[in-house]
Formats: C-alpha cells, sequence, structure tokens
C-alpha cells in the first residue's frame, strides 16, 4: 500500500477552515483524477473539490457537518505508486503534507447538489469504523414519493427524506411528516392553532407556516448564516457605525428608465432605479475617494481605493451574500445593467463563487422591493460605506411653493467613523442625491 494525505486546500483567498457539506465518495471506493470528493462551505460559497490522485479511498477524516482547519488531512488515499497530478498539492519533507491551496478543476456545487445536514462530533470514518448505512429504500425499490420542497426542508433539518413515512396520498411524504420527524413525533399533527399557512425563509432555511409549525424550531449555525453571525459582529463591535439620511426626488431617475425600456440595447436587459442608483453611488465615489477606503487594523492605515468593486447584497435561497461588480466605476448604464443582471442571475442560481463576493470597497443594499423605506445597514468588513435603498414610491412633495406628487426614494449611509467623518459623509450622500434628481445630466455631463 502506497498511503498519500490530501490536506483540505485554501479555496479562498486566506480562509482558515471550512465545513464539509456532503461526501460523494466513500472508504474503498476507487476513484479517477479530478472525480468529486465532496462538496464544501466555506465563507458563503459551497464547493466541490475534485480527487487530485487516481487510487482507493482509504479514509474520509471528517464527517458533514465538521468543521475541518485548512491544512489537515482531508482524504488518505492509496495510489498504489500512481504519480499525482500536477494540481496535486506539494509535499513536505517528513510525514505532514504540504499546506499549499489546490484549485485547479475546483466548481461551485449548486443547491440541487448539496445535502445539509445537523452538525456531528468531527470523527474520521476509516475501515474501523464504518459509515452510516445507507437508507432503505422505499417498497417498490424506488425514491420515496415527495415534493422538492419538502426535500428540501426536509436537508435543511438533517432529516433524511428515505426514512420518514409518508402520510398523504399513495404514501407521499408531507411537510407535516418532515416535521414530525423533525419533532420525534410518529403521527402526523392533527389540529393546528390558527395562524398563516404560508411558508417563510430565514437566513437560508425555509420555516415552516405558524399554522402547523413545531412549538419550538432550532436552526444549526453553518453555512451562509455562521458566515453571517461571524462578519456581522466583527463589524458592529470593530468599526464604530455612524449614519446620514436623505429623502430624494427621484422622479427623473424613474422617467428616464420608462424611456429607455425596450428601445436599442436595453431591449435585452431588466433595467431598474437601482441601475441609477448604482451608477450615483460609483460617481459620488469618484467625487469623495474616501469613502471607497477601509480601514487597516494590522498597519494602522486607512487605505484609500480608486477603484469600485462595487457589492451588492443580494437575498438568495441560501441566505443574504454580497457579491461585487469588480471596476463598476469605469461602467456606462448598459454595461452596469448588464453586470447587475448577471450578478443577480447567478446569485439566485446559487453559483456566486468565493471570487465573486471577495474585496468589495462599497456596498448597495436594496430594502426597496420589501416594501420598506429606509434601514440603517452594519458595514460588511473591509469597507467603510454602505447605502441602503428604501423603497421609491409617490409622495406629496413640494415643488416650487407647490404640493405636488414625486417619487421620492430615501437613502441610509452607514459608513465608518474611524475614518470617514460627518461632512465626507454627507457631501458623499448629497451628491448622490442630486444624480438622481437629474441622472440624464449627470450621465452626460459627468
Amino acid at each position: 500500500m502506497s498511503e498519500v494525505l490530501f490536506p483540505l486546500p485554501d479555496v479562498g483567498e486566506g480562509l482558515t477552515e471550512a465545513e464539509i457539506v456532503t461526501w460523494k465518495v466513500a472508504v474503498g471506493d476507487t476513484v479517477a483524477l479530478n472525480q468529486p470528493l465532496c462538496d464544501i462551505e466555506t465563507a458563503k460559497a459551497t464547493v466541490e473539490l475534485p480527487s487530485p490522485y487516481a487510487g482507493v479511498i482509504v479514509a474520509l477524516n471528517g464527517q458533514p457537518g465538521d468543521i475541518i482547519p485548512v491544512g489537515d488531512t482531508l482524504v488518505t488515499f492509496d495510489v498504489a505508486g500512481a504519480a499525482p497530478s500536477a494540481s496535486a498539492p506539494a509535499e513536505k519533507k517528513g510525514d505532514a503534507p504540504a499546506r499549499e491551496a489546490v484549485l485547479v478543476g475546483y466548481g461551485v456545487a449548486t443547491d440541487e447538489t448539496v445535502a445539509t445536514r445537523q452538525h456531528r462530533r468531527r470523527g474520521a470514518v476509516t475501515p474501523s469504523t464504518p459509515a452510516a448505512p445507507a437508507p432503505a429504500s422505499s417498497a417498490n425499490g424506488l425514491a420515496p414519493r415527495s415534493t422538492p420542497p419538502v426535500r428540501l426542508y426536509a436537508k435543511q433539518h438533517g432529516i433524511a427524506i428515505d426514512s420518514v413515512r409518508g402520510t398523504g396520498p399513495d404514501g407521499l411524504i408531507t411537510r407535516q411528516d418532515v416535521e414530525a420527524a423533525i419533532s420525534g413525533v410518529t403521527a402526523p399533527r392533527v389540529s393546528a392553532p390558527s395562524g398563516p399557512s404560508t411558508t417563510t425563509r430565514l437566513s437560508g432555511y425555509e420555516l415552516a407556516p405558524w399554522a402547523s409549525g413545531p412549538a419550538e424550531e432550532r436552526i444549526p449555525v453553518r453555512g451562509v448564516l455562521r458566515s453571517m453571525v461571524d462578519s456581522m459582529t466583527k463589524s458592529a463591535f470593530t468599526a464604530p457605525h455612524a449614519a446620514v439620511w436623505l429623502k430624494v426626488d427621484a422622479t427623473k431617475t424613474m422617467e428616464l428608465i420608462s424611456s429607455l425600456k425596450g428601445r436599442g440595447a436595453f431591449a435585452t436587459v431588466r433595467l431598474s432605479p437601482l441601475t441609477v442608483i448604482a451608477m450615483a453611488v460609483c460617481d459620488g465615489a469618484r467625487h469623495f475617494p474616501g469613502i471607497n477606503s477601509s480601514f487597516d487594523d494590522a498597519a494602522n492605515e486607512v487605505v484609500i481605493r480608486r477603484s469600485v468593486n462595487l457589492g451588492i447584497a443580494a437575498d438568495t435561497p441560501r441566505g443574504l451574500i454580497v457579491p461585487n461588480i469588480k471596476g463598476a466605476d469605469l461602467l456606462d448604464l448598459l454595461s452596469m445593467a448588464r453586470a447587475l443582471n448577471e450578478l443577480v442571475d447567478v446569485a439566485r442560481s446559487g453559483t456566486t463563487t468565493l471570487a465573486a463576493m471577495s474585496n468589495t470597497t462599497l456596498t448597495i443594499t436594496n430594502v426597496g422591493p420589501m416594501g420598506v423605506d429606509a434601514a440603517m445597514p452594519i458595514l460588511p468588513p473591509g469597507t467603510g460605506g454602505i447605502v441602503a435603498v428604501g423603497q421609491v414610491a409617490k409622495t406629496p412633495w413640494v415643488v416650487n411653493d407647490e404640493i405636488v406628487v414625486r417619487h421620492v426614494v430615501e437613502l441610509c449611509l452607514s459608513f465608518d467613523h474611524r475614518m470617514i467623518d460627518g461632512a465626507t459623509a454627507s457631501n458623499f450622500l448629497a451628491h448622490v442625491g442630486r444624480f438622481l434628481n437629474d441622472p440624464a445630466a449627470a450621465l452626460l455631463a459627468g
């Protein structure tokens, strides 16, 4: 036997750990070069790790839900003298492998391939520690019948769908059956308290309706939720937050969007107020570059950047993520619309990469589609400012001493008060407001 150790690589930029989501191989399997080994979740992306060797799996060091430090052994192979691939990690002299990133061939896993499970105690799955037996199949040998939302709900709560007894028509597994499995009850609930029967989402998890959900529901802090907990707590307690607010007459912004929709090249893109707001924020950063800054604690320096990687907070089925548009300050209105369309489509499909979420310099969070007028957001770590955009709503407005109906939007800028003072923040937000008040002139004249 010729054993080779495969350490968990750093699949991002300086990440220190990752969570095993699901194994795609088992001990004793013969795997080919670049065959998928497992899905791991790190930061806010799920990544598929390919095998750097062709050989036999000797040991899998960790179970779904375990958090593994970068550099710790993930898989032990018997390569039977086979040479490692060019993308395999180099090994140090002695027994320990080198802590080196292996990036060739990684892909972002889709939600369809990710099985979400409860955290379990970390332990190696070796020949002396047999893996859990495969769940029993249904009576006809096929997978048990259920609907995609119910299967997703079961995954999110660590329930093997084929271990649940279906009580619906022809043995269909219903949401109530999964809830009974979660609570340990063997029979479905007969009655439920009054209340809405619709489901909602919280941090990437689908919550049962008030009317039929359990009396108490617990969500494991993992994946996107764990990343949000860590980053928001760090931001709230390391950066002194302050905020400025501004209501803007965005009537001309709405008129510009209406006039461009369906015309020429704009006929092929989705155009929204967010497109113009993104242009306004980038223009504001060009005029007040101090907004596009961050605080380097280690060097005790303020870093000013003259290129905007514009983060857009996106509400996805997996939870809140913030991918960014690289070099957004260089885009015209059409290019910005296309970049936003692509960013949103990729985020909703669950295939946003770590690179797309790295190095954000300035952020927009749009709470308007939820019918909210305003919000004071928390800064993403490593940034100096974030703009919250409320709904664009028809509002009584004074124009030339007369009350008229205008399209009004409220903006809030949260900023790091260590380096950004109130004057800089106010001037920046006022500039954004002037841009939205007359966007055609701002786009043409700069």
